[in-house]
C-alpha cells in the first residue's frame, strides 16, 4: 500500500460486501484528502486494523457477520480511540440511528448510498478537521461552526449545487487556500480564467456551503465591492 501523506485523512472501511467495499474505496479516493488505508470485513478484523493502522475516520456498516457496527462504535468510545465514525448502513431503525447520534457519529448514511451525499459528508469532515487545526481555543462562534458541519442540511445544500462542476469548484477553492487575503470576483476571474458570471456563481455557492464569508467594501466610489474570505482564519 502506498505511503499516506501527512495531510491526508486516513480512512478505514468496515464492510462485509467486498464489491461494495471496493466501490466505496474507489469513490472515496477521488477526494485527494482521503486515503483508504484498509478494508475490514467483520468486527474482529476491524478492531485489529484500528489498533494497527490508527485511522482518522471509519466508514462503518452496521450489519456484519460477527456483530453490529454500532457495538464497534461503542468499543471505540469506551476505549478512548482517537477516530471519527460515519455510518454507511442499511440500518434504518430509529434505535440504531439514535444510538449512533448519542455516541457522536459524524454522519449517518442509509444504503443504497448516494455518492453525492457521501461526497458532501467527506467534504464537511475535511473542513471540520481543518478548522479544528487552526486554533487551540474556541469561542461560541467557532463551536457553532463545528457543530454546523455535522448537522448541515444536505437537501438545502444540494438544491444550490446545480450548475456547479467539481473541477472548477476546486480551482476556486485552491485560490483561497493559497492566501489569507480576501479575494474579489475580479481576482477569481483573473486567476481561475473563468467568466465573471461563473465566478460569481461559484463564490456564492462557497458562501452557501460555509466555505467562505462575504462582506461589502465601501471604500471606493461607486458600487460596493464584495470581498470573499475563507472561513476559519
Amino acid at each position: 500500500m502506498n505511503k499516506v501523506k501527512d495531510d491526508m485523512i486516513k480512512a478505514l472501511i468496515v464492510e462485509d460486501e467486498p464489491i461494495l467495499a471496493e466501490l466505496n474505496a474507489d469513490f472515496i479516493q477521488r477526494d485527494t484528502k482521503v486515503k483508504v488505508i484498509g478494508i475490514a470485513s467483520n468486527l474482529a478484523e476491524a478492531k485489529i486494523m484500528i489498533d494497527k493502522l490508527k485511522p482518522t475516520l471509519i466508514l462503518l456498516d452496521n450489519y456484519l457477520p460477527d456483530g453490529k457496527g454500532i457495538d464497534l462504535f461503542e468499543y471505540i468510545i469506551n476505549n478512548h480511540l482517537d477516530c471519527y465514525v460515519i455510518f454507511i448502513t442499511a440500518a434504518s431503525d430509529m434505535d440504531t440511528c439514535s444510538k449512533a447520534i448519542r455516541l457522536g457519529a459524524f454522519d449517518y448514511l442509509i444504503k443504497p448510498l448516494s455518492y453525492q451525499r457521501l461526497k458532501h459528508s467527506l467534504e464537511r469532515f475535511e473542513l471540520f478537521l481543518y478548522r479544528q487545526s487552526l486554533q487551540k481555543h474556541v469561542n461560541q462562534r467557532r463551536i457553532d461552526e463545528l457543530f454546523n458541519l455535522q448537522t448541515k442540511d444536505f437537501v438545502g445544500i444540494n438544491r444550490h449545487s446545480k450548475g456547479i462542476e467539481e473541477i472548477t469548484l476546486q480551482k476556486v477553492k485552491d485560490l483561497f487556500m493559497k492566501t489569507d487575503k480576501p479575494l474579489t470576483v475580479d481576482d477569481i476571474v483573473e486567476n481561475a480564467q473563468i467568466s465573471k458570471t461563473t465566478a460569481r456563481r461559484y463564490l456564492e455557492h462557497c458562501v452557501q456551503t460555509k466555505l467562505l464569508t462575504v462582506e461589502l467594501n465601501h471604500g471606493k466610489i461607486g458600487r460596493p465591492e464584495r470581498l470573499y474570505k475563507r472561513l476559519g482564519k
